[in-house]
């Protein structure tokens, strides 16, 4: 128990001077958060195509560079993170990752975080917003299995729309489950592979939205 709590005080402190550190150059930083094979790097980017030179990234996966490259090839910079078997990305990771950053330019950082929707919630990374990609093919439970990613996400990108049609999803379950943990949360149905509702998440992101006090507690 006290070393779980060394553990987080030490990573929230960490995240704490990033989230300082991006106010201090006036950059968003939003955490994308989804199992493997949710949408989150091709939802990317369909982002990436209108405003690539402002945009940096973030990759976090286990092995491999495979999603940093398709970011690369939007013209968009990226730093790679593997993790070599580890659940989710801490702090630490993220403030070397700035360090290897051009941020003249940049307005908004985005981390393609670990596929996983248990510890990668667990963990602040200096985000300023946390975004959730669910897909249809993933069924009704998450939700109601892994509630705190729910909980902590401001948006939740509802994915893969198109495939509806050819799954038992039930949409309006879904929702009633979301706001149930999170009555603030805002669902976005989406078609990452059509580009359907990009645009709207792309508004969201660019936005004018109350600036929020750092949400983490330094211990």
């Amino acid at each position: 128990m006290e070393l779980n709590e060394s553990v987080y005080a030490r990573n929230d402190s960490i995240a704490q001077r990033v989230r300082q550190q991006l106010d201090a150059h006036g950059i968003r930083m939003f955490n994308l958060l989804g199992t493997p094979g949710s949408g989150k790097t091709t939802l990317l980017e369909q982002l990436l195509r209108e405003d690539a030179q402002h945009i940096a990234v973030i990759e976090g996966d286990l092995f491999t560079d495979e999603d940093t490259q398709r970011v690369r090839a939007c013209g968009a910079q990226a730093v790679q993170l593997n993790t070599q078997g580890a659940c989710h990305l801490e702090a630490d990771a993220i403030e070397a990752a700035l360090a290897q950053l051009n941020l003249d330019g940049i307005t908004t950082i985005v981390i393609d975080n670990v596929g996983n929707l248990v510890c990668t919630a667990e963990f602040a990374l200096g985000e300023h917003k946390r975004i959730a990609v669910i897909s249809v093919t993933e069924g009704n439970d998450k939700p109601r299995k892994y509630p705190l990613i729910f909980q902590t996400s401001d948006f939740v990108v509802l994915n893969k729309m198109d495939l509806l049609p050819y799954t038992d999803f039930d949409p309006v379950r879904f929702a009633q489950d979301v706001y149930a943990l999170n009555p603030h949360a805002e669902i976005l149905h989406c078609s990452a592979v059509r580009g359907d509702g990009v645009q709207k998440l792309r508004e969201y992101m660019t936005g004018n939205w109350e600036q929020e006090e750092w949400p983490w507690s330094e211990s």
